[in-house]
């Protein structure tokens, strides 16, 4: 399961309104090759269920996520950060061994 923090929640919200995405927009989280540490995290809004998705539900957030990515993001939680550390979505990971500075790659 992948949940998100309250101001996660808020950001997602405020962007959606801001982009002017319907009630059924929710959040796509995958994890795809690449980054520093050999894998990275996407996000993306979306309203279309695939075949293959996991559909969880946390704080009003519908979050879709493909069964392949599912393996590495059990756990995992969504936040947001607008402090001086840094900006923006983070993963907390639980089922990842190494993460780069910018926080966008991990390993398992």
């Amino acid at each position: 399961m992948v949940t998100v923090t309250d101001q996660a929640r808020d950001k997602i919200i405020e962007l959606k309104q801001k982009e002017g995405k319907t009630s059924d927009y929710g959040i796509r989280v995958s994890v795809e090759g690449g980054g520093c540490s050999g894998l990275m995290y996407d996000l993306a809004f979306d309203a279309s269920e695939l075949p293959n998705d996991h559909i969880f539900e946390d704080q009003g957030i519908r979050i879709f996520v493909d069964k392949k990515s599912l393996l590495y993001l059990i756990g995992t939680q969504l936040d947001f950060s607008d402090g001086l550390n840094g900006k923006g979505f983070q993963f907390k990971n639980p089922n990842a061994s190494r993460t780069c500075g910018c926080g966008e790659s991990f390993s398992v």
